[in-house]
């Protein structure tokens, strides 16, 4: 059995299939078309559910403001992207450094602030990162340890935080 230090979700041909899709994360008709149509939605959705949940201003363009939330999978930033205009601050993490380079160059050119990694949420959890929200998006069915995977995002969040799959 692994240790800790070395037990991984990653499912190595699954990242090497989204990191050779990567460059078409933002085109609204190609692979990810259905995420782009699914996300006014989701976003709106999810808004609404944390603002109830922090009991935040629903009324405040930015209502997610000192709110820190993580985005595990965030492949291109679909997700990041919305959260960091919401006023959070964002953290995308994904293991395939190739999306986090798309995510990273179309947040700059779109002039916002997330902090995008390519890492792993049992390295962020080894590291004792901890956040208001936790995201977990479209990656359950992408991931080889689904135990440890579980482990891992449940112990990113903060007290009274959200965790959302």
């Amino acid at each position: 059995m692994p240790s800790a230090a070395t037990a991984t979700t990653i499912d190595d041909a699954e990242v090497a299939r989204f990191s050779a899709i990567a460059d078409e994360w933002w085109d609204e008709r190609g692979k990810f078309a259905p995420l782009h149509k699914l996300n006014p939605t989701r976003i709106a959705y999810l808004r609404d559910q944390l603002i109830r949940h922090f009991s935040r201003d629903g009324a405040s363009a930015t209502p997610f403001t000192n709110l820190s939330l993580v985005d595990i999978g965030c492949g291109g930033g679909l997700i990041a992207e919305p959260m960091a205009r919401l006023g959070a601050t964002v953290t995308g993490v994904d293991a395939s450094a190739t999306n986090i380079s798309v995510a990273s160059l179309h947040a700059k050119n779109a002039g916002l602030a997330v902090d995008y990694r390519a890492t792993t949420a049992e390295q962020l959890a080894l590291e004792g990162a901890k956040f208001d929200v936790v995201f977990a998006l479209e990656i359950i069915e992408h991931v080889d340890n689904v135990a440890l995977f579980y482990d891992s995002i449940s112990a990113l969040v903060k007290p009274n935080g959200v965790l959302v799959l």
